[in-house]
């Protein structure tokens, strides 16, 4: 995964093929400047653009809601696990209901900055199995919308297929990236880190330092199927910053400059009443404390 970003000016100075995988622990690793090109998105049936996403510190976000979620639950950020204030956590490491106090700069369909949202609590942070966190904030999605007339982002309930035409949308960087679902890593090993059937995007969604935690948008649906998060940079194998694929038979593939995310249908089966994570409940599979 990559360093998150500590501001735009750090940024500017990386280089490299990056993956939205912020590192969030060792040094900054390089990035390169991604081609305005690849940023515009084309017209799609969901007409994709940043209304809902986020622009945390050193990462991008979104809010989001499960179909279950209620007007009145209060609202949930989605980034990574390794964008956390905290830091990133350790392999086999799970954050559950940890009170937060973090800002999160709420976008509209244009990119502008409409609000600063605050988060009263971590719901849920690893990168075990995956590399995801769920921030509670203090409003809920009908203050959200009532205030600032933007909604939430939903996310799908089903797993994405091979070839879905996707977006990943940064809110760090208001840039757009379009390609498609190439497939998916069985296994996908970053240094101490293992996540598990992680979507594989085409060259095109070739992203960079700050778009860690950026939805991955279904074009069709305009539902979120994914989380961006790591990507690698330098063709080397199953070190920070250049995740392999390690398929069921324990053989490994390097894919030099290609850039992954993970599947965020799995979470939805663990959001209960209120918007509450329940690792209990039928159909949880997210990693647990």
């Amino acid at each position: 995964m990559r360093k998150p970003l500590a501001g735009a000016l750090l940024a500017l100075t990386l280089l490299g093929a990056g993956a939205t995988t912020a590192t969030a622990a060792p040094a900054p690793a390089p990035h390169k400047p991604a081609p305005t090109a690849k940023t515009t998105a084309k017209t799609t049936a969901a007409a994709v653009d940043f209304a809902g996403t986020v622009a945390l510190s050193n990462c991008s976000g979104s809010v989001v809601r499960v179909p279950g979620s209620q007007p009145t639950d209060p609202a949930l950020v989605l980034s990574n696990g390794h964008c956390l204030e905290s830091g990133m956590p350790g392999p086999g490491t799970v954050v559950v209901d940890k009170p937060s106090t973090r800002s999160f700069s709420l976008l509209n369909s244009a990119g502008t900055k409409v609000a600063t949202l605050r988060a009263a609590r971590i719901a849920y942070a690893t990168m075990t199995d995956t590399d995801v966190s769920l921030y509670e904030l203090t409003s809920t999605y009908a203050q959200i919308q009532s205030r600032y007339g933007i909604k939430a982002l939903e996310l799908n309930a089903t797993r994405p297929a091979q070839g879905t035409a996707i977006k990943v949308v940064s809110g760090y960087w208001k840039r757009i990236y379009g390609c498609s679902i190439d497939g998916f890593a069985y296994r996908l090993k970053e240094a101490g880190w293992t996540m598990k059937d992680s979507i594989r995007y085409t060259a095109a969604c070739d992203t960079i330092g700050g778009t860690s935690g950026s939805p991955v948008i279904d074009n069709a649906t305009g539902k979120v199927v994914g989380v961006n998060n790591t990507g690698n940079e330098d063709g080397r194998r199953c070190t920070m910053n250049n995740p392999c694929e390690v398929d069921e038979n324990g053989t490994v593939t390097v894919r030099h400059g290609i850039n992954y995310g993970q599947q965020t249908y799995t979470i939805v089966a663990c959001v209960g009443t209120g918007n509450k994570i329940d690792l209990g409940r039928p159909g949880c599979a997210l990693p647990k404390p």
